[in-house]
């Protein structure tokens, strides 16, 4: 009897350590799959950072090729001059938060809304506009401005990707247990959702 009991505890012994040994595995597997994916995303991120440090370094040019207009609205590139200099204050340092994202999506909106603004204007110039220079470097931003959209819609599927896994059991554990934070997206700017008013 004394065997028996004791062949009874020795394999629920090895049961329960085959269960931590495989959980542990499982845990493991799920930290792996989550480094992985985090990497993806900050991988993602480093090249939405490119696309707009691309776009800052083309505006002094523009605004350099825009000056050479004579009775140019200077308003008007003082406000791109000071959207980007917000631009350059807001410095992150890796994937931000939600909260970094907010501001970081604002100050790069400001600096788009700036530029419609400029190139609006500049329509008003056909003798700017017909420069080859002012051409090229309008071509570039537009170009620019297309890498941005991609980089960005890069970057939230990556972040969807990462934040999908870690929603999922295991590996909810492992992110509450080591600090893997949700990604924050980029959003639609406001008022994307309505179709632009033309009037004739």
């Amino acid at each position: 009897m004394k065997k028996i009991a004791a062949g009874c505890v020795g394999i629920g012994l090895v049961l329960v350590g085959l269960f931590a040994l495989g959980a542990v595995a499982v845990g493991f597997g799920s930290y792996n799959r989550l480094v992985e994916l985090e990497e993806g995303v900050a991988s993602a991120w480093s090249q939405v950072e490119n696309v707009y440090q691309r776009r800052a370094d083309l505006i002094p040019n523009l605004v350099a090729t825009v000056k050479g207009a004579a009775d140019f609205e200077q308003e008007t590139l003082n406000a791109v001059v000071e959207a980007r200099s917000r631009v350059g204050q807001t410095q992150l340092t890796g994937v931000p938060n939600a909260e970094q994202m907010q501001a970081f999506e604002q100050a790069q909106g400001a600096l788009s809304s700036a530029l419609s603004r400029l190139l609006v204007v500049v329509e008003r110039y056909p003798e700017l506009k017909a420069t080859d220079r002012f051409r090229d470097l309008q071509s570039q931003l537009e170009g620019t401005e297309n890498r941005i959209a991609v980089e960005r819609r890069r970057y939230n599927e990556a972040a969807q990707a990462f934040n999908t896994a870690r929603r999922r059991f295991p590996a909810v554990l492992v992110a509450r247990l080591l600090g893997f934070e949700e990604k924050p997206y980029f959003k639609a700017t406001e008022g994307a959702d309505q179709p632009p008013k033309v009037e004739f």
